[in-house]
């Protein structure tokens, strides 16, 4: 080639743009939530929020409860059942630490299990650690529980976030600095505004771990969640509030839009114990006041299946019975009046800050005046709403989901916020226990339903859906939340 060629060649070449650097993959997430927990140890607080951000990612259990509401192992590796399904024995996983650096044994499963179980405990589930008769401890690796009467569900329990295993020196401080055995690592907490998670890197499978850190926001109002979204503040929003918002985001290249199912049970939660409504007519007649389809419109943007009893669609044995208690303004007149109720009843209706609850709270009462009951409504913050319905049973009704999975339990406990005492039906659960196989278990749990149904304990609403609205490129986000976790080691950008 001529030199003058060259030349001109080179000088083409050095005008010609730089290649851009490749664009680093992202490894930071923002997920908005609603609640804000009260604390971060789940064995001792009843709020599911503490378990949005702790399950699976700073705790972990014997069991998980996958994303598809099956039961798969986690620090048990293995594990066997008796013949009796009264005793089970764990393999555990060899070689887990703690994230103070402590090693991981079968003294720790038997110390968590013992602290769920004692007398001081405010574990919601502590009725499944009251069950173990025995926990052996034959070598560092071996777990056998034993329990005092066979409980089918007791493997799925012990995956929710109550059944978390903790360390035993750190145990103490966790609500405020929690140590688990889990991928990711407390790293702070803003009061009112976030908690930030760090990738642990003693973690066994770190290197499978896509996320370096993860801030959890706390927005509560709807209007907020949609503006920090679109503002790019957030980066995903599971369990999404603003449903009337919705259609903007579907209608945005920039964001993906799921809607799944949750095992969240939302009801008007009656206190059983105040009179009037110590009277099963007077809770018949309010269920029978409420139009379960305006709720679900009016709460969840239409998206909801009404459910008759404390069960969901998704759970073994459903069985539908909101026939049991339809809609029907007359005949919830008829039984005030049949009750000897004098009338304007005035009641107050506690509603804590998810909108779901503000808003179909709202409905309810309007429901409820047409029947003569003045609803008086009282709005609290969550903690408030903790303290004051849930602790100290201060109410006469609320709205609220209950989440957990397969809780019918809740029921045979006279001292849960319901008040509710039935000696029939606890004799409902032991049946269901001592069920020989899965068809006779199923006709008691079909039985323990309707018992609550027919005594109408709480006004049975509908299933809380799953929204979730996110940036492209989020991947791994449950779609739907047969517990409420944010399983963060699943999570990555693409």
């Amino acid at each position: 080639m001529p030199r003058t060629a060259c030349v001109i060649a080179a000088l083409a070449l050095a005008l010609l743009p730089a290649p851009a650097p490749a664009e680093e993959k992202k490894t930071t997430l923002v997920l908005g939530m609603v609640l804000e927990p009260p604390g971060l140890d789940p064995t001792s607080g009843a709020a599911a929020a503490i378990g949005e951000v702790t399950q699976y990612n700073i705790y972990e259990g014997l069991t998980r409860i996958t994303a598809e509401g099956t039961l798969a192992p986690l620090l048990a590796e293995s594990w066997t059942v008796s013949p009796d399904r009264r005793t089970y024995r764990f393999a555990l996983r060899r070689g887990v630490r703690f994230q103070n650096g402590e090693p991981f044994t079968a003294a720790d499963v038997k110390f968590s299990f013992a602290r769920a179980a004692a007398p001081g405990s405010t574990n919601k589930e502590k009725a499944v650690f009251a069950d173990i008769a025995a926990i052996d401890t034959p070598d560092p690796a071996t777990v056998a529980i034993t329990l005092t009467r066979a409980d089918p569900n007791f493997l799925f329990s012990l995956g929710e976030s109550t059944g978390v295993i903790l360390e035993p020196k750190s145990a103490d401080g966790d609500a405020t600095h929690p140590i688990g055995t889990g991928p990711f690592q407390f790293e702070s907490w803003v009061k009112g505004a976030s908690i930030t998670l760090a990738k642990w890197p003693g973690y066994r499978d770190a290197a499978a771990i896509g996320l370096e850190r993860a801030t959890f926001r706390i927005i509560s109002d709807p209007a907020a969640q949609t503006a920090a979204l679109l503002a790019g503040d957030v980066d995903a929003f599971p369990r999404f509030g603003a449903l009337d918002s919705l259609k903007q985001f579907q209608g945005d290249a920039r964001f993906t839009v799921t809607i799944g199912s949750t095992e969240g049970k939302t009801i008007l939660a009656i206190n059983n114990k105040r009179k009037p409504l110590d009277d099963v007519r007077v809770r018949r007649a309010i269920a029978a006041a409420i139009d379960r389809t305006a709720v679900i419109d009016g709460a969840s943007n239409g998206m909801g299946v009404p459910i008759g009893s404390h069960y969901t669609p998704n759970d073994p044995f459903y069985i539908d019975l909101t026939g049991l208690s339809p809609y029907d303004p007359a005949k919830a007149r008829a039984l005030l009046a049949e009750a000897g109720v004098s009338l304007p009843l005035k009641l107050t209706l506690t509603l804590p800050p998810p909108p779901y609850a503000r808003q179909g709270g709202q409905i309810v009462a309007a429901e409820l005046a047409e029947i003569g009951v003045e609803a008086r409504i009282e709005t609290v913050e969550w903690a408030q709403w903790l303290d004051g319905v849930y602790k100290r049973k201060n109410y006469d009704l609320t709205m609220i989901s209950h989440v957990e999975p397969r809780d019918l339990a809740i029921y045979a406990n006279p001292d849960y916020y319901f008040q509710y005492d039935s000696a029939e039906f606890r004799a409902i659960l032991d049946k269901v226990g001592a069920a020989a196989d899965a068809g006779e278990r199923g006709r008691w749990l079909e039985a323990a339903q309707r018992r609550l149904a027919e005594d109408q304990v709480n006004a049975f609403l509908y299933v809380l859906p799953q929204v979730t609205v996110a940036k492209k490129g989020v991947a791994g986000l449950w779609r739907n939340s047969p517990i409420f976790a944010n399983d963060l080691a699943a999570v990555s950008w693409q």
